[in-house]
């Protein structure tokens, strides 16, 4: 073991194209543009199941979420073994693991192998016992709402500061015979969009892109229902207006924002510390946010806005020649790449039983390993990239679109209908459809695709729709 520390940021929500240093600029993130120049920026990481618990399972487990099924948010323990668990690997090799923010594990207090874990439900204890500090989310708005509010606490009272002030706490009373490994879990920018007052002050009156459309999304009445399903389902944006919509990108951005100063108080202890070159940064998101690009709001489908998502990786001195530093790998990578990554940050081997799915990001670097090909399933909805080439399905209505990413990476021509009889079709139809025989996903007969749920209709959508409500007298480890 070589003594190295891990330090794993992710943010809830945050798709891939929110960062200033990375091309977006019209948002403020200076340390994460700090991260980008030290570090090494991944430009094509995907999430193969674009929702909470799965993806959090992939980080842990290393394994896809198809690998286990395990692709929709389910009130069923996670497919996590916690002796082959990332934290429980690193606790076992030595480490001092800590969980701080949002885990969103299912049972909630499960440690899956984490020495110490402060989940969200510990932020509203805090704030419960210290009603001076007022009553977080008193707004009405629920999780899945993208409406705006103002927070109604004050920044150092907020749960983004809580996290970041618990995980200092954390840094500052550790054992430091041991190496490290801490898992800084931020709930925003997931809904509710309810930035603190004086981060919504910054974006306020900016002027913002509107959401993209293409010659398949300009009316939402030609898009297939199975892709509009989970938009209907989690904040329906295709009935707002365009003011609502940049108001919510407003706010959305004014959620990152407030992370990323935070993370300035993290990044100045851990320098005043003298564990910066120690430590391995990895940060990323466990799925993205459409924002309203082509009528679609949060998550589950496998355009950009949602599965998408970043990936930095600033190695410790002396894991990677220093002249990959501030540089970008377009290797296609996702977040079973994080359990592998992280033990060869740490210098630990792989336990015998581990089945990861991942591979090393070190190991994807220009150079080495390539994955060809990414399988993506979130329920009906499908996904596969080969190359420049993206091909979408859902066995909910048969809708198909595909795309060339390299010409078109906001998703805007959909070559399906472009092109019908391209063998480019035909190639990434029969590559999704070898796959979900290999998973036993539902979808396929007779080596063809065939949809096997019916469309819902917008009415049916609504009734079913789920706005997050929450209160603070029932709080969980959900709650933003």
């Amino acid at each position: 073991m070589n003594g190295k520390n891990i330090l794993l940021i992710t943010t809830d929500q945050q798709r891939f194209d929110t960062i200033v240093a990375l091309g977006n600029k019209h948002i403020n993130t200076p340390h994460l543009n700090w991260l980008v120049d030290r570090g090494i920026a991944f430009s094509r990481c995907y999430t193969d199941a674009p929702v909470c618990l799965p993806a959090r399972a992939t980080i842990m487990n290393g394994q896809h979420g198809f690998t286990n099924d395990f692709t929709l948010n389910h009130d069923r323990p996670s497919p996590i073994a916690p002796s082959l668990s990332l934290a429980g690997i690193l606790t076992a090799a030595g480490m001092q693991t800590r969980a701080q923010g949002k885990m969103h594990f299912h049972p909630n207090r499960k440690n899956y192998g984490f020495e110490h874990m402060e989940i969200l439900e510990d932020y509203y204890r805090h704030m419960g016992r210290n009603p001076q500090k007022g009553v977080p989310s008193n707004h009405g708005l629920g999780q899945n709402e993208m409406e705006v509010a103002v927070s109604t606490v004050d920044e150092t009272s907020s749960l983004t500061h809580w996290t970041v002030d618990r995980s200092v706490d954390f840094l500052e009373t550790r054992d430091e015979s041991r190496p490290f490994f801490l898992w800084t879990s931020f709930a925003k920018p997931h809904p509710p969009f309810d930035p603190c007052a004086s981060y919504w002050m910054l974006y306020q009156n900016a002027e913002l892109p509107p959401p993209v459309y293409g010659d398949w999304s300009h009316d939402p009445s030609g898009i297939c229902p199975g892709f509009l399903e989970s938009s209907r389902m989690l904040g329906f944006a295709e009935r707002l207006s365009m003011r609502q919509l940049l108001d919510a990108k407003r706010a959305y951005y004014a959620c990152i924002t407030q992370i990323d100063y935070n993370l300035g108080i993290l990044f100045a202890r851990m320098r005043e510390m003298g564990v910066m070159d120690d430590t391995t940064i990895i940060f990323t998101s466990d799925h993205g946010e459409m924002l309203g690009d082509h009528h679609l709001a949060a998550k589950q489908v496998f355009f950009e806005g949602s599965a998408h998502i970043p990936m930095i990786v600033v190695p410790a001195k002396g894991l990677v020649d220093d002249t990959l530093r501030g540089t970008r790998c377009d290797s296609l990578v996702c977040l079973a790449d994080v359990l592998p990554t992280c033990l060869e940050a740490a210098g630990v081997e792989a336990p015998r039983g581990l089945k990861a799915d991942g591979v090393s990001l070190f190991d994807q670097l220009p150079g080495g390993r390539r994955r060809e090909i990414f399988f993506g399933r979130c329920g009906h909805l499908h996904c596969v990239i080969e190359g420049r080439y993206k091909y979408l399905w859902t066995g909910m209505g048969g809708g198909e679109l595909l795309f060339d990413l390299e010409n078109d990476p906001y998703e805007q021509c959909d070559l399906a209908k472009a092109d019908p009889d391209s063998g480019t079709l035909e190639r990434m139809r029969a590559l999704l459809v070898s796959q979900m025989r290999k998973t036993k996903a539902e979808g396929v007969r007779n080596g063809r695709l065939r949809p096997y749920l019916k469309p819902s209709s917008i009415r049916e959508s609504r009734v079913k729709s789920w706005p997050g409500f929450h209160s603070s007298k029932q709080v969980c480890d959900v709650m933003h």
